[in-house]
């Protein structure tokens, strides 16, 4: 049972940054890395949900929850991030190489480790991020839209009340906006990365990333993120998705079916789900 598991914390250092992670519950190991303005403990349901299952390692990015804050929130910075943790082998102590889950950025972030470490994950889930985007998501008639979500004051209102909290994010604005457009030109060139792994692959993706309207950009960048895992599908035919009927903030309104479906991820093989 996940009340009889022990949890137990740790820190890695490295490029002037502190990371805290954490290992908790038993069974299949699994490494959980968190996306943008997101933290372990935003992700906390999800987590303990995994933990039924899953011997589950997660951490703060540089800049969230109970992380330090940085110089830089570059898509290296947060890759470096990824990749510092992972090459703890011994104070991670898993028993075999983990599934590799990533959120949003994060599933960017595990697509990237997993080309360059094949050998090191057993398989991929990769959450609402990760889509190798047939053009740009972000054009210039959609800036002023992003600029303005990235100021949104109701949106920093919640991270203000936040601060000093392991629900804290230190990013700015700006940050978050530079970062979204390099996500772009870092997806622009993620199907190359997908050619290097040769571990089962499974995508969960929300079916409404830019909401439920039918009017303005929002038909657009969703017909765009279906057109972009179709693509992907056609390159490995052995990637399979799982389409929730839902927005950008699965991981924390649909945790449950999401566990049910890293449940089911097989550690070797390909994946059982049809696409």
């Amino acid at each position: 049972m996940v009340g009889m598991t022990t949890t137990r914390h740790f820190t890695v250092h490295h490029d002037g940054v502190t990371i805290p992670v954490s290992r908790g519950g038993r069974g299949r190991p699994l490494v959980l890395c968190p996306g943008l303005n997101s933290t372990r403990a935003d992700l906390r349901e999800l987590i303990e949900l995994l933990r039924r299952d899953h011997e589950v390692v997660t951490f703060d990015l540089r800049g969230h929850g109970l992380a330090s804050a940085a110089d830089r929130y570059s898509f290296d910075a947060f890759r470096s991030d990824l990749f510092a943790v992972l090459a703890e082998p011994g104070r991670l102590g898993l028993s075999s190489p983990p599934v590799l889950v990533g959120y949003s950025l994060g599933a960017d972030l595990a697509v990237h480790y997993a080309s360059e470490r094949p050998e090191a994950v057993a398989g991929l889930v990769l959450i609402d991020g990760a889509n190798p985007l047939p053009e740009p998501f972000i054009t210039d008639a959609d800036l002023p839209e992003f600029r303005a979500m990235a100021e949104d004051p109701a949106m920093w209102r919640e991270l203000g009340r936040a601060r000093g909290t392991a629900r804290q994010v230190l990013l700015s604005p700006q940050d978050i906006l530079d970062l979204q457009l390099e996500m772009d030109v870092v997806r622009a060139g993620i199907l190359d990365r997908y050619r290097k792994i040769d571990r089962p692959i499974h995508m969960i993706m929300s079916a409404a990333i830019a909401g439920g309207s039918t009017e303005g950009r929002v038909p657009r960048h969703n017909r765009l993120w279906r057109a972009g895992i179709d693509r992907l599908v056609r390159e490995r035919p052995d990637t399979s998705a799982t389409w929730l009927d839902t927005g950008h903030r699965l991981v924390f309104t649909h945790a449950r079916e999401i566990a049910e479906i890293i449940r089911r991820h097989p550690a070797d093989g390909p994946p059982p789900w049809a696409t």
